[in-house]
């Protein structure tokens, strides 16, 4: 059983009502307060920031049997700075805070297990920050298949592109010109 299962199985009598959201519909907002943890467990999300000039920059998405939540509001207590929106219909369940918090200090097991996820996001997001630096458009995309082949089946074309820093035309003639092997 791998981290993730682990955690999921000693969460799943914890877990509060579910929550359905609309094609489109946000979870959270930026400037939100709300530092709940959720369980998606059908559907899918992206989560994202606007710049100043108001363009959207996909930072991660979640599919069924994934984390999501305003992770920056839920470490330090401040209004959130990104957005979280259903793809497709998506349910969720979750959990508050505090009850989080007194699953994680009910035994130094649940802390090391919550500490090696916590060491594992970061890991993705340092894999996630040297794709974008280093590897050209075509390569990042072949990488992040690799780590996430369901991705085309979950996610719109646009926000893949976004994801990937580059317009939705480029990817669109990226995935043209790569082996026709390839399934997506």
């Amino acid at each position: 059983m791998n981290l993730q299962d682990t955690l999921l199985q000693k969460l799943a009598p914890l877990w509060e009502e579910e929550i359905i959201l609309k094609r489109n519909e946000f979870l959270l907002k930026e400037g939100d307060l709300n530092n709940n943890t959720y369980l998606i467990t059908s559907g899918s999300v992206r989560v994202f920031i606007l710049d100043k000039e108001g363009n959207e920059h996909t930072i991660r998405f979640g599919y069924a049997k994934s984390f999501t939540g305003g992770l920056d509001t839920f470490l330090v207590e401040k209004p959130t700075k990104f957005y979280i929106q259903a793809i497709k219909e998506t349910h969720l369940k979750y959990l508050s805070k505090d009850k989080f918090s007194e699953f994680l200090h009910s035994s130094p097991e649940n802390q090391s297990l919550w500490q090696k996820f916590l060491e594992l996001l970061v890991y993705q997001q340092l894999e996630r920050e040297i794709d974008l630096i280093t590897f050209t458009p075509k390569e990042r995309l072949l990488r992040v298949l690799d780590r996430s082949p369901q991705l085309f089946q979950e996610i719109p074309q646009k926000h893949i592109a976004s994801y990937l820093r580059m317009t939705p035309e480029t990817l669109s003639r990226i995935l043209k010109n790569i082996d026709s092997n390839q399934s997506f």
